[in-house]
């Protein structure tokens, strides 16, 4: 399992009418988009908020490294702030990953909600502080958009179920590839920044996991070249089943005769791991799926039906205040 000498550290549960702190941790985000996704929470019961900076522009960033790494850091060291949603991926969150300061990120433990680039800093944090993190949607990406959002799996992984399960099918874009069934930690996120994390003091720990991988608009040999450095660095070795997302754009021409599943089977085939394809988490077409990175799942697979479970909860029971801030009962979810 990935740094098992870290224990696991679980954000409190959100709830109608909580603060979600919104940051832009890599490129620059449109206000425009902002403001729709913000209006998106509201009508989910949150209250969205941001600062300012949050639209600043260094060249394709969303203002310096400096900025970016002191807002994430502010936002969860806020006491009204109880998750913390990402903008948009892009790219420049790398650019974070030295400069965190991991103790006030582990000492005020919060939701932390991403995908694409931001892959980077879902696993960074969940290895280096052991904070469970969400590959998740994001507010200009996909609570801007209409149908943007899965709200089961959503509230499922941020309210503290204990127990669910996204069924391969339609509902959830998933299908069988390689039929078997195995139980690890849920982990992962884009596979371009999975692979960009190899030989750096930020690599990736994949053994004991179940590992997700999804990704948009590469080439399928870019993929295989990927899924190959991935299966040389030994990063496939102790991986207990393989989740692929819906690889969003991922082919050569409209002519090509091969599938991109063809190109996964060549890497991972003789695993002999339960492999699904087609899971709509990060770049996706529609309905965005929550998956809590750093818990415990079981994934089947069959023929034709077989389920990701979730085996316990990603979060903590809230925690009640009072008008004068003292705390008072624990709400379960």
């Amino acid at each position: 399992m990935p740094t098992p000498a870290i224990s696991r550290i679980k954000p409190p549960a959100l709830q109608a009418g909580d603060t979600v702190g919104i940051i832009a941790p890599a490129s620059h985000i449109k206000g425009e988009l902002l403001q729709l996704g913000c209006d998106a929470l509201r009508e989910l019961g949150y209250k969205p908020f941001y600062v300012d900076s949050i639209l600043d522009k260094d060249l394709y960033f969303a203002g310096s490294a400096e900025r970016r790494a002191r807002q994430l850091e502010e936002m969860f060291a806020h006491d009204d702030v109880r998750a913390v949603v990402c903008a948009r991926g892009g790219y420049g969150a790398n650019y974070l990953l030295h400069t965190l300061n991991l103790e006030k990120i582990k000492a005020h433990p919060k939701i932390f909600v991403g995908y694409s680039d931001v892959t980077t800093l879902l696993t960074y944090i969940l290895d280096s502080a052991g904070l469970v993190t969400f590959h998740g949607p994001m507010v200009t990406k996909d609570f801007a958009h209409s149908d943007g959002v899965e709200l089961g799996s959503w509230e499922a992984a941020l309210t503290g179920a204990s127990d669910w399960a996204l069924n391969l099918g339609p509902e959830t874009g998933a299908r069988s590839l390689l039929a078997g069934s195995g139980e690890g930690i849920l982990y992962g996120g884009c596979l371009s920044m999975l692979v960009a994390s190899l030989g750096t003091p930020y690599e990736i720990h994949t053994a004991g996991t179940i590992l997700f991988i999804e990704d948009a608009a590469e080439k399928p040999y870019q993929i295989d070249r990927m899924l190959m450095q991935l299966k040389l660095a030994g990063k496939f070795e102790g991986v207990r089943g393989l989740v692929f997302g819906e690889m969003l754009d991922c082919s050569q021409n409209n002519d090509q005769d091969y599938s991109l599943e063809d190109v996964v089977l060549r890497v991972i085939g003789d695993l002999g791991v339960p492999v699904a394809y087609g899971l709509r988490s990060g770049h996706v077409s529609r309905r965005n799926i929550t998956l809590p990175f750093g818990v415990r799942a079981a994934l089947n697979v069959g023929r034709e039906e077989g389920s990701l479970r979730i085996l316990e909860s990603a979060t903590k029971p809230a925690t009640v205040k009072s008008r004068t801030g003292r705390r008072l009962t624990q709400v379960k979810s």
